[in-house]
């Protein structure tokens, strides 16, 4: 069997070290240019070193991407930034651009490159061609089936790997790239500034009545044209594994710390039940869909894997996520008497119930003693989110545990 790694998105620091804790193998992220998630909060260049010096002394890789549609204008830019990547020394970059590619196989000859899924990679020909040029991994398009990820993986070399989407969003448009952000909104998806209009709800205009708008509509409360489900895949592991894939990719660099535990914590379980035993993993999959369930969500599909979706992989009736647990912190100091310091994310009071995720699986429940903020004043209640706070929990808890608590 294959090597396999579980690879999950750190859209910042503190998501970086919770994904790490909660049994990463790696992490990609973005630095503060030439990614596609503009809009990510992002690392800056000392963040980097501190993000791949915390991964690599936990024996995690890290992967940076610089995935956007270059223009000429980019160029000059993407050159200097492989220099400082060259000083800071990631583990791989994220690359779909051949111009892109190009800088970086002259400026870092040394460096592991993958082709993103934004290249379209949809056969084995693709593979090769890549492989010639000197790329480790491709990345396939999220509109593969397992038959043809089988496929390719046969007529490869035994040293390429191959990246896969195992868990997250799902764009509508053909290997992500899509025009719509662009043409809408003025800001280019293959820039890393998209809009989601996937994500709208859309009427029709007839041209000799201009200002009256039909609705197009399935039931009363609306049709959203392109808005499709989340992928999850933790219910067929073995298939994806059986199809020669090296790499299961998490989407979600946009995504909270709780995003990041709750899934990476998840699959990581769920991959060692199977390497275990398939009698281990087929038992606690009632665990991994009940964990899995507590993360955001717009229900779940197996997308493109087993068949080419129909209209059950869409969502026609709104375009909001499924939150069954609210994130309200992660433990970012311990203090002497017991108490955590937390930067609150949601509102929380004294005397709720919380629950407090370990990376080992358990969910240790907690009812909320005290509150103080900063200066040490008590309060009831933490409404106002970004704050500073120290909490009794009332149990044992250790630096990079999540806290959450149930809600909708």
């Amino acid at each position: 069997m294959r090597k396999l790694e579980l690879l999950i998105p750190a859209g910042s620091p503190d998501v970086l070290k919770t994904a790490v804790r909660y049994g990463a193998d790696a992490v990609y992220l973005g630095g503060e240019s030439f990614g596609l998630r503009a809009k990510a909060r992002n690392f800056t260049d000392e963040e980097l070193r501190e993000g791949i010096r915390f991964a690599h002394s936990h024996g995690v890789r890290v992967y940076i991407t610089a995935n956007i549609f270059a223009h000429n204008s980019d160029l000059p830019g993407v050159e200097a930034y492989f220099e400082e990547l060259g000083e800071i020394g990631p583990d791989a970059l994220i690359i779909s651009d051949p111009g892109v590619f190009d800088i970086a196989r002259r400026v870092l000859p040394k460096m592991e490159i993958h082709i993103s899924t934004q290249a379209n990679n949809t056969n084995y020909g693709t593979y090769l061609f890549w492989y010639r040029q000197g790329a480790k991994r491709v990345v396939t398009a999220r509109e593969l089936s397992l038959a043809e990820i089988r496929e390719i993986r046969e007529r490869i070399p035994e040293d390429m790997e191959i990246e896969s989407f195992i868990h997250g969003s799902m764009c509508i448009s053909y290997s992500g790239r899509c025009l719509l952000s662009n043409y809408l909104a003025g800001r280019d998806a293959n820039q890393g500034a998209c809009t989601h209009p996937c994500r709208w709800k859309y009427s029709v205009v007839e041209e000799t009545r201009p200002g009256e708008y039909m609705p197009v509509y399935e039931n009363e409360r609306g049709t959203f044209l392109f808005n499709s489900k989340d992928l999850c895949m933790i219910e067929h592991i073995p298939e994806m594994i059986e199809a020669g894939i090296d790499s299961f990719k998490i989407e979600g660099r946009m995504k909270t710390a709780l995003y990041a535990a709750t899934v990476t914590r998840t699959y990581r379980r769920a991959i060692d039940d199977f390497l275990e035993s398939r009698e281990k993993y087929m038992s606690n999959m009632e665990w991994y869909r009940e964990e899995i369930g507590k993360c955001t969500y717009r229900a779940y599909t197996t997308g493109f894997y087993f068949h080419k979706p129909d209209k059950e992989a869409q969502i026609y009736d709104n375009s909001t996520y499924v939150k069954n647990y609210i994130y309200l912190g992660m433990v970012e100091e311990l203090g002497p008497d017991g108490r955590v310091r937390i930067e609150q994310k949601n509102k929380f009071s004294v005397g709720e119930t919380v629950e407090v995720m370990k990376p080992d699986g358990r969910n240790l429940q907690a009812v909320v003693r005290s509150i103080r903020d900063e200066s040490g004043a008590e309060q009831e209640s933490a409404p106002h989110p970004k704050q500073i706070l120290w909490v009794d929990l009332g149990i044992e808890a250790e630096k990079y545990d999540i806290i959450r608590k149930k809600g909708c």
